[in-house]
């Protein structure tokens, strides 16, 4: 697909003064943002194992705070999560993908730093909200339907594999609050840049927005932890 984007790409006027980076380079930071995305959707899926399996009903009955729970089980995907990330950009870089293209040393810390931010923000938020589901389903049937219903449209309505610009209104709307968007943003800028072309379009990204883009997956990650331990605090096991 990256071949085939280039391809079509190639004619397009280049933008003077600004670098230009290819779809495979463009599409790096959506790759990383999509596992993420499945690994943390999917780290739920143990709590609904150890409930019906009868393991949850010890845990919930001994002294540890439900609370101690909910966190265990997100930092165990975010941890996850890290690994990922980091095997994905190291194999990327090696197929090509222009990541850190003239950083110095410093400048690479610093941008692994605040891209592991990002994902631990993001990945914390989607796993609670995979608790939250598994701790309310009963069958890994149902909770694997609603799961798949879930990772589509956030796929699909974020910028990981094309501009959100090209979105009809409604989709761009979509994309504006969509937190797989603000975790692509926060990629790029710190792995490409804050300004850089592809696929004949201009991209910037201040630091302003990248701050925001923060903001909200922390506010996404509150909001998805209110969820999981109002599920908790009222789940019966039997």
């Amino acid at each position: 697909m990256s071949n085939n984007f280039e391809r079509l790409t190639a004619t397009m006027q280049v933008i003077p003064g600004v670098r230009a980076v290819g779809y495979l380079t463009f599409i790096g930071a959506g790759v990383i943002a999509m596992t993420t995305l499945f690994t943390s959707l999917f780290g739920g899926t143990v709590l609904l194992f150890d409930k019906n399996w009868g393991l949850m009903r010890e845990t919930l009955s001994s002294p540890l705070p439900r609370i101690h729970i909910i966190i265990g089980i997100g930092l165990s995907a975010m941890t996850k999560s890290f690994i990922q990330a980091t095997v994905i950009m190291v194999f990327g870089l090696l197929l090509g993908v222009q990541f850190f293209e003239g950083y110095t040393a410093i400048q690479v810390l610093v941008s692994l730093f605040g891209i592991m931010l990002f994902i631990g923000a993001f990945s914390l938020g989607f796993l609670f909200l995979s608790a939250a589901i598994a701790i309310t389903m009963e069958s890994p049937e149902g909770m694997q339907a609603v799961i798949t219903l879930l990772t589509m449209p956030f796929f699909f309505t974020s910028n990981a594999l094309y501009p959100a610009n090209s979105f009809p209104p409604v989709l761009r709307a979509l994309s504006t609050v969509n937190p797989l968007t603000h975790l692509v943003s926060g990629i790029r800028y710190f792995a490409i840049g804050s300004e850089f072309s592809s696929i004949g379009l201009l991209y910037t990204y201040t630091q302003g927005e990248v701050i925001v883009s923060f903001l909200a997956l922390l506010a996404f990650a509150g909001i998805m932890f209110l969820i999981a331990r109002w599920r908790f605090t009222r789940v019966t096991v039997t």
